[in-house]
């Protein structure tokens, strides 16, 4: 029986997700396969690529032919190169861990002007809420200063009087 690897297309319109199977090369695109030997997820960022290696080696080994599109993605994850005896590179990268988006705002603020450096909004908000508290009580300790205030000089107006 002539035996591909090809895609197994999944999901939505717009989200495709792929199943790397072997099938009859006979067979319907999403029909059904013999054995499944790994995903991929091209629109997560970055892509998701899980292969089985021991298994696309054995299928390989048997005589499977993989077409293009899984050609490529058993180079990126390096089972081709194993196949193949070739020595170039997987080509697989490790990503960056991803940037804090505050301090990147910040520092593009800082940038442009001396504007200050924006706090995380919880922080923030949580600042506000206590700032009207904390302008009552200022508000509240000087009235209370201005009546001692005034009712010293009473006493001191009508202590004048006495003398």
């Amino acid at each position: 029986m002539a035996t591909k690897i090809r895609l197994k297309r999944l999901g939505k319109i717009r989200t495709p997700h792929y199943r790397i199977v072997v099938m009859d090369s006979r067979a319907k695109r999403d029909g059904r396969a013999i054995e499944e030997i790994g995903q991929y997820h091209p629109k997560n960022d970055p892509s998701i690529i899980k292969v089985d290696s021991e298994r696309a080696q054995y299928w390989l080994s048997v005589g499977a032919q993989p077409t293009e599109a899984v050609v490529a993605i058993l180079k990126r994850t390096g089972d081709w190169q194993k196949f193949s005896g070739d020595d170039s590179p997987s080509g697989i990268d490790e990503q960056p861990a991803p940037a804090d988006k505050l301090a990147a705002y910040n520092r593009a603020l800082a940038d442009t002007s001396d504007a200050p450096q924006v706090a995380a909004f919880s922080a923030k908000k949580k600042a506000d809420e206590e700032a009207p508290k904390a302008e009552e009580k200022a508000d509240e300790a000087a009235a209370e200063d201005q009546a001692e205030d005034a009712g010293a000089e009473d006493k001191a107006d009508e202590d004048k009087a006495e003398a």
